[in-house]
């Protein structure tokens, strides 16, 4: 049996459940040791390898949660600020989901890991989050779900009802333009210029009205492409021009490594910046300002202007 057919797939389940990169890596490790200490115990006239590992990665994924609270984005804890000005205090008690690097595996469809569904899956309960993403995401069979989880097909089904309901408001993730269309990457690349020029008009030029900025460790965030701009006045202001910019992907969503330019010359990296492209327009920035998200992406911590 071999178990590293399906780890990226598994990394990419548990962190649509835990919300963190970090953990879904330990976790699925954790479930090969365990698939490969019950290898004896397997029998593949009752489930398939890939079925079983679901069934013992979900099992890990469900102890992992018990207790444990939801890793939200600063837009999932409160009302948005009005006040460019306000303090950027980081909150590091809160447990702030965390971004996923798409070159790291290839989980197969990327829909499921759009940062708005993982962000409000994670308000379901657990055993409902893992219904929903092992039934709409990972599309097992109802009777599949109820032999991983230990329940009845109707539970499932149940399950299931109750998290699409609870999750009516998030909207059509499908919407969501791939980052390789090319009317996204013009976009990006239009963003990256104005971004790299300080030319914040430019910037809100390619904004939607109703545009999200946000900034976990920060528990602040800003809705509207006026609001949305002053802050970028204030950073650019703080900060200084002269950004240099490294493009990716994230969740399966263009997304952009900012470095700020040092005092003496070279640029440091600064956020990982997750964008959401609707209508050729940027509807969602999630800027990722811890660095402990940074290493999983294999980003240079910093480059000389010579490197750029």
């Amino acid at each position: 049996m071999d178990f590293e057919l399906y780890r990226g797939e598994l990394v990419a389940y548990c962190y649509r459940m835990l919300g963190s990169f970090h953990e879904a890596e330990d976790l699925v490790q954790e479930t090969m040791l365990r698939a490969w200490k019950a290898r004896d115990r397997y029998d593949s006239a009752r489930a398939s390898v890939r079925t079983w590992l679901y069934r013992i990665a979900t099992n890990a994924c469900l102890t992992a949660l018990d207790g444990r609270a939801r890793r939200p984005l600063p837009s999932g804890i409160g009302a948005p600020s009005d006040d460019p000005g306000a303090p950027l205090t980081p909150a590091f008690d809160i447990p702030w989901l965390q971004p996923f690097p798409d070159t790291r595996y290839d989980p197969g469809a990327r829909a499921g890991l759009r940062l708005a569904l993982v962000a409000a899956t994670q308000v379901l309960p657990p055993r409902q989050r893992a219904v929903l993403v092992l039934r709409e995401v990972l599309e097992f069979s109802a009777a599949e779900v109820a032999t991983q989880l230990d329940t009845t097909v109707p539970a499932v089904n149940s399950a299931l009802q109750r998290a699409r309901a609870a999750l009516a408001g998030v909207g059509d993730i499908g919407e969501v333009a791939e980052p390789d269309d090319p009317e996204v990457r013009a976009v990006v690349q239009r963003y990256v210029q104005a971004f790299e020029a300080a030319d914040v008009p430019a910037l809100v030029r390619l904004l939607t009205d109703e545009a999200i900025l946000e900034m976990p460790p920060v528990p602040l965030w800003y809705r509207g492409s006026a609001d949305y701009g002053r802050f970028m006045h204030r950073v650019f202001a703080m900060r200084g021009p002269g950004w240099a910019v490294r493009t990716l992907t994230a969740n399966g969503q263009p997304a952009l490594a900012a470095y700020a330019p040092e005092p003496g010359g070279g640029h440091r990296l600064h956020t990982l910046q997750v964008l959401t492209v609707t209508g050729g327009r940027v509807a969602h920035n999630v800027v990722f300002a811890d660095p402990s998200v940074f290493p999983a992406f294999d980003l240079p911590e910093s480059f000389s202007s010579a490197e750029r």
